[in-house]
């Protein structure tokens, strides 16, 4: 009986997945790639398309399948046009992060120690090129050095930059400083452009080792010192979406001016319970209200209404996908880019006082130990009785016989929502959340745009109690979907990363203190070591040291609980207007309610995404805060200051000013004639010689020597060792 050889394609383990989404299957990735290792050498695509029988018709498919391949790295080719497998040719994949000084790393994609690229290296790629490199030995620091094979693909299109002119050159220098090769200006395509001013180029030309990189000016933003520039700059630097696609304008535009008959079928009619929103002065957009009163057996009921945005944006429309896009709200001092058109952002989804809103509600029971005992959630209609402000309830609550008389009516509930705050307190001193002081701040700003000064944010109780009636809201959102086994996006904030602990418990060490817990320490050992160290001098230091060892929250469908607020399960439920994770737990617990399934994609990329935007935000907000911080102290070089050494790093201290409230560098070439030591562990550098230390959390009086517009850096050099009080004594010399 003779058998008959079974062709080498149809051996494919994926030929099945390949036909359900091709009429004509190709053969897969994976087999290409188990072909080429089995093979062992490299092959040319000829040889390639023989030994899989690929026919005419086939080669073009086939073609673009090898160069997709080949743009993710999966294979290259070689001086022969060979294709191979990058493992064997000891290739690794990686991302290009560059430095200003003109050096870079390329950031392994298999999470494997970064490799450091020389300054010819970096010649022909820019920050955020993906690559193939080869280590070729170590540095002089001992770092793995690199040498760049193949450039995978080029990210850069267009940039934000600013233009100058050198011996009738054009140029334009990148706003993102990782980017660190001057952008020549093809001749006649400045677009009119003027040296000085701040433009969006696009690249017509990417660089090579020969020649740098060529581009068109296709936008100008404006001039460098316009009111305003410092946001528009951040805005195309870190690619934040800003304008509205006219569909999701059309869809926006069509919205009615208020809440309609046919929208109240199936709600809870709210509109005679006296829910109130509280939120900061400045407010504009209002996503939730809270009403508390006692229950008859003992402990409170809490009643949340958080705008009902989901009623108005529907999956994947296009309000849906600009929200998408961009993750959340984007709040600039003076600005704020919404996550929603204004109609909904600041019309129909806030919950403005003395009219209609459709809402979703949380309504908790909670026990006088501060357990949410029972909840419910349901669509509702509401009428916000009050807008309020955290300093106006703190005020209230303090002498409510003061109260405005507008006021006096809402003044127990506001009595009620205390006595629940302070149920809440001690239920989260029993959990071990942690708590460290923040040190937020808030700029004022004078009639040209520019800070007139910066103040301290204090939070008083009125802060601190919507906190925790969100907290509750979330907590429940979150075990509401889990008990219904409806897959979201959890809030989640892992445990401390091992090395991480190793770290933070040497230094305790030290200093003679412990973090009980063993390997695997919990929010509460935390919180009773912040406890234990209040009043100390070094408390400051050793608070930071603690909140560094902490892993950074994000989003997923995974959940690992909630570290720092000790919570198994939490979810953002509370602002579905700023924030696109909290649209879809919305979405996801009317799917519950309805009995049947939201699925809008695959929930761990979105979660991915929403974390990046979150990112992508803070970054932003921090560019403009530190130009807007370099502006008002451009005309205060050569003033002392007193300060804390805010962080220690291989190259000197950054040291946070009092009063003022800005941050800058001390270099360690400004700390004296001595060999300075960084040392991570201990947050210090010392001398070798003089055995001068300066460490995390130290007092310094500094000098304002220079203010640098253009990289936002402010330098200060040491002037003597800060005392309490505003008095300083000098340092000995070095």
């Amino acid at each position: 009986m003779s058998t008959k050889k079974i062709p080498l394609r149809l051996q494919d383990p994926f030929l099945e997945r390949e036909k359900a989404q091709y009429p004509e299957p190709l053969p897969s990735r994976e087999f290409i790639l188990q072909l080429l290792e089995q093979e062992g050498v490299p092959l040319t695509v000829e040889q390639l398309e023989r030994l899989l029988t690929i026919t005419a018709g086939e080669r073009e498919l086939f073609s673009r399948r090898l160069r997709a391949m080949e743009r993710e790295g999966q294979i290259m080719r070689n001086r022969k046009n060979a294709l191979c497998l990058p493992a064997k040719l000891d290739l690794i994949k990686a991302r290009v992060e560059g430095h200003p000084d003109g050096f870079g790393f390329a950031i392994r994609e298999d999470g494997g120690s970064d490799i450091f690229l020389g300054a010819r290296e970096m010649q022909r790629v820019l920050h955020g090129d993906r690559v193939m490199v080869r280590t070729i030995g170590v540095d002089q620091r001992g770092r793995p050095e690199g040498s760049i094979v193949e450039i995978l693909e080029h990210v850069n299109t267009r940039l934000v930059a600013r233009l100058f002119q050198e011996q009738g050159v054009l140029f334009a220098v990148a706003e993102n400083k990782r980017i660190s090769q001057d952008i020549l200006v093809a001749p006649g395509q400045e677009g009119g452009a003027k040296p000085g001013q701040v433009v969006m180029v696009e690249l017509m030309k990417q660089p090579s080792r020969q020649a740098e990189p060529i581009a068109k000016v296709v936008e100008i933003v404006g001039n460098y010192a316009d009111p305003g520039m410092e946001v528009e700059i951040a805005l195309r630097k870190h690619e934040l979406p800003h304008e509205f696609s006219p569909a999701a304008q059309a869809l926006a535009d069509k919205l009615p001016d208020a809440v309609r008959k046919s929208d109240l079928k199936g709600r809870e009619d709210l509109r005679q319970m006296p829910l109130v929103t509280i939120d900061g002065e400045t407010a504009k957009d209002f996503d939730d209200a809270v009403y508390a009163e006692p229950l008859p057996g003992g402990g409170h009921r809490l009643v949340v209404a958080i705008a009902d945005v989901s009623h108005y944006v529907r999956p994947k429309d296009a309000l849906d996908q600009t929200a998408y896009e961009r993750g959340n709200s984007v709040y600039f001092p003076r600005r704020v880019i919404p996550m929603l058109p204004e109609a909904l952002s600041n019309g129909l989804c806030s919950l403005n006082p003395a009219v209609d809103r459709l809402c979703m509600v949380c309504d908790m029971h909670i026990s006088e130990q501060g357990e949410i005992r029972k909840y419910k959630f349901y669509p509702a209609v509401m009428h916000s009785h009050a807008r309020l402000t955290y300093t106006e309830v703190a005020a209230i609550l303090e002498h409510p016989e003061r109260a405005d008389s507008s006021r006096r009516a809402i003044v127990p509930h506001l009595q009620q929502l205390e006595a629940l705050f302070r149920v809440f307190l001690k239920a989260r001193a029993a959990r071990g959340a942690i708590d460290f002081a923040s040190d937020e701040t808030r700029m004022v700003f004078d009639d040209r745009g520019k800070i007139e000064t910066i103040l301290p944010v204090e939070r008083n109780d009125a802060h601190r109690l919507i906190e925790e009636c969100m907290l509750a809201a979330n907590v429940s959102a979150a075990h509401f979907l889990q008990e219904h086994n409806h897959t979201t996006l959890y809030r989640i904030h892992p445990a401390p990363a091992p090395e991480r602990l190793e770290i933070v418990r040497e230094f305790l060490g030290e200093l003679g203190l412990q973090l009980s817990g063993g390997d695997e320490p919990q929010a509460a050992d935390y919180a009773r070591l912040i406890h234990k160290i209040q009043g100390r001098p070094d408390q400051r230091l050793l608070e930071t040291v603690l909140l560094r060892s902490l892993q950074q929250a994000q989003y997923s469908p995974e959940n690992v609980g909630h570290f720092g607020l000790a919570y198994a399960a939490y979810a953002h439920f509370t602002s579905p207007i700023r924030r696109y994770p909290d649209l879809l737990v919305h979405r996801s617990i009317r799917a519950v309610l309805a009995q049947e399934t939201y699925a809008p994609g695959d929930w761990k990329a979105i979660g991915v995404h929403c974390s990046m935007t979150e990112r992508r935000a803070d970054e932003a907000t921090r560019d403009v805060e530190a130009w807007l911080k370099c502006f008002f102290m451009k005309d205060k070089v050569g003033n002392v200051f007193n300060g804390t050494v805010s962080s220690v790093t291989g190259f000197g201290l950054f040291v946070a000013l009092d009063e003022v409230y800005v941050e800058g560098l001390v270099h360690i070439s400004e700390l004296g004639s001595d060999y300075f030591q960084f040392d991570a562990t201990r947050h210090q550098l010392l001398g070798e010689r003089t055995g001068q230390r300066y460490r995390l959390g130290d007092r310094i009086a500094v000098q304002l020597v220079r203010v640098d517009m253009e990289t936002n850096k402010i330098d200060f050099v040491p002037q003597s060792v800060a005392q309490p009080g505003g008095a300083t004594k000098k340092s000995r010399k070095r």
